[in-house]
């Protein structure tokens, strides 16, 4: 697969597919998805579209990969999640305490954020 940045194509000829930031969390000696729950309560996976982004709502030392929708939703789906929410501005801690809060209006935990189904 090529780099984005390089403008390259896939051995295929097709331009590579967008790949999403993906926070994950340590686990024993790999690194798992991590999960979110929306103001309704459902849980979601999250993505981002820019490193910037995933920082700006998770903090700046959150680990993080690279993955397509569809290699993501492969990862997500077997374990009952089917949605994954791209872009949330807010994220809150498990008991509601924000972790960060970006100016804008609301305070829930996903303001203005894509879900795909």
């Amino acid at each position: 697969m090529a780099d984005r940045r390089s403008g390259e194509l896939t051995p295929g000829g097709q331009a590579p597919t967008d790949l999403l930031y993906v926070p994950v969390r340590p686990e024993r000696r790999c690194y798992v998805t991590c999960f979110f729950r929306t103001p309704s309560g459902c849980r979601t996976a999250v993505a981002f579209t820019s490193c910037a982004r995933l920082l700006a709502a998770l903090g700046q030392d959150h680990p993080w990969i690279r993955l397509s929708v569809t290699a993501l939703r492969a990862l997500t789906a077997p374990l009952g999640c089917p949605t994954i929410t791209v872009d949330p501005q807010v994220s809150v801690r498990p008991g509601g305490t924000p972790l960060r809060t970006r100016p804008g209006p609301g305070t829930s935990l996903l303001p203005g954020a894509r879900v795909n189904r």
